[in-house]
């Protein structure tokens, strides 16, 4: 569904929602995001903005888009991820991929999480022409957010945009969100000997080994949780979960070969770098005890947690419009990546996280003014009569 000129917010939502732009580590629910990519950039091409599409490297089906109105080294940027998950289909009680208003709530796959605020961003940047600002208001669009997190590392690598202040538009009920959890999830695979069980002499169980590895790894946890605290989180401690595990073929056959999953959310202050380092050396030291080979790999590059001051500039301010003070979440966000190319960064859109992911997701008819209203004030502080 493609506009030609100055769409209204209903349908920028209708269009928006109405194309389909499924991401997924499973190939066979992965979509392009090239048509709502395209969709934006007509849209704010409209409006004045120059308007950068950047095909992935490692996805050249996908894209992000950087769209600028206004030069200067500051500025804002409304940064939204253009993905959505896979949906339930027959769970749902109207179509996903058509905006459903009802119960004054519109309906939709990805209506909360997180296609919506693209299209408010830009209904809020109406109000605002190219000599109006002293300093840049980007629209950043992202790719593959939901999955593999590649559109956001790509604009690390290509160091853009640059700006100072950026709002990550995720659903937080409009309740500034300044800190969450990062992730990471480790395949441990131990390979050993098979042999017939009635002679352990015959072979080395990979097994057994995974045992004393999995004691390790809880007694690393405790030594984390010990040492790691941060009393802004509801679970103010680093958490570690063994997740799944299969080893062997037969119970008559010493298991040659066991692999152990597992997640780790860390707090702010712990790189991803130096926990990955630490399990392979506990994990290694376990397996020459036993005399098995080992091997520890990510099953995805994982997602660093992050953190803005609660005295930060942009905090400050977002909680004194909201009137709520800021929080922190478990789940992870492209925010991390926003602060490596160097902006204040703060979490804060419309929705519930709690409808993201879910069959008939949804947002209310009253959250889209009061956000529509919030960026508005944004751009005013931070573009035109920037501090």
């Amino acid at each position: 569904m493609i506009m030609k000129t100055s769409p209204t917010l209903i349908q920028m939502l209708q269009g928006i929602i109405a194309t389909p732009s499924v991401s997924s580590v499973s190939p066979g629910f992965d979509q392009s995001n090239m048509e709502v990519i395209h969709l934006l950039a007509l849209w704010l091409q409209d409006l004045g903005f120059s308007v950068e599409i950047l095909p992935l490297k490692s996805q050249p089906n996908k894209a992000n888009l950087i769209a600028t109105l206004g030069t200067g080294p500051g500025g804002l940027v409304l940064a939204g991820h253009t993905d959505t998950v896979p949906y339930d289909e027959g769970r749902w009680g109207s179509d996903p991929f058509e905006l459903t208003d009802t119960d004054n709530r519109f309906y939709g796959l990805g209506t909360a999480d997180m296609k919506s605020f693209l299209a408010l961003a830009i209904e809020a940047a109406k109000c605002f022409k190219k000599e109006d600002l002293q300093q840049p208001l980007i629209i950043l669009a992202t790719a593959d957010e939901e999955s593999s997190m590649n559109g956001a590392e790509e604009l690390v690598m290509h160091g853009q945009p640059k700006a100072r202040y950026a709002i990550v538009g995720e659903p937080t009920d409009m309740h500034p969100i300044r800190a969450h959890k990062g992730m990471m999830m480790e395949a441990i695979h131990l390979q050993g000997q098979a042999g017939h069980s009635s002679n352990p002499d015959l072979g080395n169980s990979a097994l057994e080994g995974m045992h004393a590895v999995m004691g390790e790894i809880l007694h690393w946890r405790d030594e984390l949780q010990q040492k790691h605290q941060h009393n802004a989180f509801v679970i103010p401690h680093p958490t570690l979960n063994l997740g799944h595990i299969h080893g062997g073929d037969n119970p008559n056959r010493i298991c040659g070969d066991c692999e152990l999953h597992i997640d780790l959310r860390p707090l702010p202050g712990m790189p991803l770098d130096e926990l990955r380092q630490e399990l392979s050396q506990r994990v290694n030291l376990i397996a020459d005890q036993y005399q098995l080979s080992a091997n520890v790999t990510s099953l995805f590059k994982g997602t660093e947690a992050m953190e803005t001051p609660a005295d930060a500039e942009l905090i400050q301010y977002a909680e004194s419009m909201t009137g709520h003070t800021a929080e922190t979440v478990a789940f992870c966000t492209e925010a991390p990546y926003f602060q490596q190319l160097g902006m204040q960064t703060i979490i804060l859109g419309p929705g519930s996280i709690d409808q993201a992911h879910q069959p008939n997701e949804y947002i209310e008819h009253a959250s889209l003014e009061p956000t529509v209203a919030f960026l508005k004030n944004a751009i005013q502080r931070y573009c035109v009569s920037p501090q």
